[in-house]
């Protein structure tokens, strides 16, 4: 960000009292997010701008939950807690002879608030790339096991492609599709105007709308990524990254937009 970052009105323990923060997702999340938001002072917009429709091969997505609840798999990997809001949706069975392998701490506790279980989650990198590595120490000395990867339709196939690759038998199957949603021209408006401080982008799918919807971004409003992939996709939209969160999480990305703030003040 070539320009520099003006602090609304920090008092101790507020931090980011008188920013206005985007919030790009609702739901559970959203309001979670902007509950911590508040907490540090900020004043959150909610503004969803991505939603999950159904993924195209419903049949392929039933045949592959009912033979998960048959025991016909070893593992399940879940790389999203919108793939949980899905095994939810179908209540889907996961017995108990199949062990769940969850991409983070967000998903992780997606699963457990749905009443399933998350049996490895990666200790640090809270990626595909992650629980890989994770996967394999877990599973060493252990092959051709039978996995079930469920994913969007927009995802890389990073896990999937790792698990077949050290000789595993992957069914990858699209449990949703990701779609934008229009917001409100009001929130147009402030952003293009500059009267959002903040804007908070969670995925790639994020990125392209924040970048179709609301670009161009004024240079003195903070973009923040959750990682370093979400990042990279940015800059294929051509979206500009001003600062990253260390880890995979909300809390992490907000905490980058704090250190932000204190570094401008």
């Amino acid at each position: 960000m070539t320009g520099a970052i003006s602090l609304p009105g920090s008092v101790e323990g507020k931090p980011l009292a008188g920013w206005r923060v985007l919030v790009p997702r609702g739901g559970p999340w959203g309001d979670s997010v902007a509950a911590s938001l508040r907490a540090r002072g900020a004043s959150p917009v909610i503004a969803p701008m991505i939603n999950f429709a159904p993924t195209d091969d419903q049949p392929a997505l039933e045949e592959a939950l009912r033979k998960l609840a048959a025991g016909e798999f070893d593992w399940l990997t879940v790389t999203s807690a919108t793939t949980v809001d899905v095994l939810a949706s179908y209540h889907a069975v996961i017995p108990a002879s199949t062990k769940v392998a969850a991409v983070g701490e967000t998903t992780a506790a997606a699963l457990v608030a749905a009443g399933y279980r998350a049996d490895i989650v990666p200790s640090e990198d809270n990626s595909a790339k992650g629980l890989l590595e994770e996967w394999e120490a877990a599973t060493e000395g252990q092959k051709g096991l039978r996995v079930l990867a469920l994913r969007s339709a927009i995802a890389k196939q990073i896990l999937s492609v790792g698990l077949a690759r050290i000789g595993h038998h992957v069914e990858a199957v699209v449990a949703y599709r990701t779609v934008g949603v229009p917001v409100a021209q009001k929130v147009v408006d402030d952003v293009r105007a500059g009267r959002v401080n903040a804007v908070l982008v969670t995925s790639g799918s994020v990125a392209e709308q924040v970048q179709l919807q609301l670009g161009p971004i004024p240079e003195h409003t903070l973009i923040a990524a959750i990682g370093p992939q979400t990042q990279k996709d940015a800059a294929h939209f051509g979206l500009r990254v001003d600062v990253v969160a260390t880890e995979r999480s909300a809390e992490s990305l907000i905490d980058a937009v704090v250190n932000a703030a204190l570094a401008s003040a």
